[in-house]
């Protein structure tokens, strides 16, 4: 017989491939080795996980290995054991291993794997280490590995199987309710129904581990298997049976966002899975359909035609994804985003209900929901959904969140009446009335809701000088609102340019009239209406006079004007504020104050104490709000919506 002129080997470091770097966490590893023991036709796992000694055992009552079936089937990586046995031989299970590899994750996160099996009174046991595997390739890279037996006396299991890892190369940072929760969402097939039951550390894993049933608001189930989960439904507000072609299960979702993810465990996803175990983590992570309520979805889906005997296998290596250039694939994602669009609407809908009717418990918003007509009708519940996707337990919140949503409905009605402007005749003269009642309603409620806002901002000064506030928080907050000054400043700017370049001459000027720089905080400058305006803050013990006053803007109104005619304005409008804490001393003097304010108008100069400055602010608005609460429909309606509890 002539000599083979080519051979191929296979190297010991497929171990480095296909075991080692196989499996990214524990729970992956651990339901490779519970898929086993469902392939063992067991009806119990139990695994112990001791963290403080840093092992794992895990314990099967399956039927168990001779010798033979240790070194045929369990040491012999890649066997194909679906051609052999497609179905267990007690139960008549599908068969969840097909590469025979899955048993080498053990070495992802172990360096040392010992296994004790025992079938029909015989017991076998060895260890596997994975520093002696690494030595064995050194020195012969396609050799063959010998794990070393088990002394006799050591081997002490009756029946099933055992594996105990030790020297773990990952710690087992997860909780013993997270490794539950998650172990839970990996098979459909744990529970009494099955024959099938998972124990950690002697506590039964069950499909409420799964830790999302209870918080389902809305579910769409399908088939068999959504049937099978019924019960598991009862919190859920509505349960929609669906029928498609190419999976089972069920998609639902939740109330809040919040609710799926817990210690930093995330199972906002829809899991695939075929023959009970899962084959793909999350579903909806390469769906493009999932839209803006993706963020609410939670499910399982079950998809055995991806997983037949006689197909190609759909997993990839690792055993956590599928591959998607598959047609099967392509063919389930195209079903799931079908579905998922049909979701979107009906959620959306039922999410639209939900808002409206928290809405309507507003009486205020009832009365104004009870004038709309069919459509504008159908609209506002569109709000009021959007309202509820972000509703809040605070009565406070949610009647704010109800105001601004009468308000953004008004607005668009007040779009569509202008828009409706154009096709309006001479004649339609009451029409033509109402929308621009209805558009002095939108800006009356505008500048309403304005000035509750600046009169909140008035309430805080007033609790900052009444408390004798450190005179910076006080500067803060009047120059961040220049309006309280002067309500024409609402829209007081300053370019940043401009402010150094200022702040820089106001320096020198200190340094003149001090003798040193102080970097001063309570001297501010601004631009309003076409006028340059200086606001100078007093600190509030301090007690000075007209004169005094003079003299000092005088230097910094000089050097204001400098700059501004070398930047080429001439003839600049310059004003001064001066906001002092005390009367000045001159005021005192008969006809004093309206001496003084003649004078210090002349120069464009004026003076107001902070109290003067509060009670201006707040009756100036105040007495706008007051006017407005008579009149104006949607203002009313606003005002309404806030005094209801």
């Amino acid at each position: 017989m002539a000599e083979q002129p080519y051979s191929m080997t296979i190297d010991l470091n497929v171990l480095n491939h296909l075991g080692i770097n196989l499996y990214s966490n524990n729970p992956a590893v651990l339901a490779e080795a519970v898929a086993n023991a469902w392939d063992a036709d067991a009806e119990q796992v139990e695994i112990e996980i001791d963290s403080e000694g840093g092992t794992i055992v895990i314990t099967d009552d399956g039927h168990g290995m001779t010798g033979e079936d240790i070194n045929e089937k369990f040491l012999r990586v890649g066997r194909r054991r679906r051609e052999q046995e497609p179905k267990t031989p007690k139960f008549g299970r599908p068969v969840m291993g097909r590469k025979g590899i899955g048993k080498l994750s053990l070495f992802s996160i172990a360096d040392t794997i010992e296994v004790q099996s025992a079938q029909n009174g015989e017991s076998s046991g060895f260890t596997m280490s994975l520093t002696e595997i690494k030595n064995a390739i050194e020195d012969k890279p396609t050799g063959v590995y010998h794990p070393p037996p088990l002394p006799r006396d050591d081997v002490n299991v009756e029946s099933g199987t055992r594996l105990r890892l030790s020297n773990l190369r990952k710690r087992l940072t997860s909780t013993e309710k997270n490794l539950r929760r998650r172990l839970a969402r990996r098979f459909s097939v744990i529970g009494p129904e099955h024959h099938f039951s998972v124990l950690i550390n002697g506590t039964p894993v069950g499909a409420d581990d799964r830790d999302y049933y209870s918080k389902l608001q809305f579910v769409w189930k399908y088939g068999q298997r959504g049937e099978e989960c019924a019960d598991l439904f009862k919190n859920a507000r509505n349960v929609e049976t669906r029928a498609v072609e190419s999976f089972v299960g069920w998609i639902g979702t939740v109330d809040k966002p919040s609710q799926l993810s817990d210690s930093g465990d995330s199972f906002n996803n829809i899991v695939l899975l075929a023959r009970g175990k899962l084959i793909q983590e999350d579903v909806l992570g390469v769906s493009s359909e999932a839209g803006v309520f993706g963020k609410y979805i939670v499910g399982e889906l079950q998809a055995d035609d991806l997983d037949l005997d006689d197909r190609d296998d759909i997993a990839t290596t690792n055993r956590q994804a599928v591959v998607e250039e598959d047609p099967r694939v392509q063919l389930l994602r195209k079903e799931i985003a079908c579905e998922l669009s049909y979701i979107r609407e009906s959620w959306t809908k039922q999410r639209n209900k939900l808002g409206s009717k928290a809405a309507l418990e507003n009486r205020a918003v009832k009365a104004w929901f009870a004038e709309l007509g069919k459509d504008d009708k159908r609209r506002a519940e569109r709000v009021f959904g959007k309202i509820n996707e972000v509703t809040t337990e605070d009565p406070e919140q949610r009647r704010m969140l109800f105001t601004y949503g009468v308000f953004a409905f008004e607005h668009m009605k007040a779009k569509r009446n202008l828009d409706a402007l154009e096709r309006l005749s001479g004649e339609s003269l009451v029409e033509f009335g109402e929308i621009f009642t209805n558009q002095d309603d939108l800006e009356a409620s505008l500048y309403h809701q304005i000035v509750k806002s600046r009169l909140l901002v008035i309430k805080a000064l007033q609790n900052h000088v009444e408390a004798n506030a450190l005179e910076k928080v006080v500067q803060r907050h009047v120059f961040k609102s220049l309006w309280l000054l002067d309500p024409s400043w609402e829209r007081a700017t300053g370019t940043e340019y401009m402010e150094k370049s200022v702040a820089s001459e106001f320096a020198k000027v200190d340094k003149q009239h001090q003798g040193k720089a102080l970097g001063r905080v309570d001297i501010k400058y601004r631009k309003a209406a076409g006028t340059h305006v200086i606001v100078e803050l007093k600190r509030a013990k301090v007690r000075t006079s007209s004169e005094e006053l003079l003299g000092q803007v005088r230097k910094y109104r000089l050097a204001l004007r400098k700059l501004l005619e070398r930047r080429g304005e001439q003839h600049p409008r310059i004003e001064v504020v001066c906001v002092v804490g005390e009367s000045l001393r001159d005021w005192s003097d008969p006809d004093g104050r309206e001496e003084s304010t003649r004078m210090l108008a002349a120069r464009n100069v004026r003076v107001v104490t902070y109290l003067e400055l509060i009670d201006n602010a707040e009756r100036a608005y105040a007495a706008f709000l007051e006017e407005n609460r008579r009149a104006g429909r949607l203002v009313r309606l606003l005002t309404a919506i806030d005094a209801d509890e």
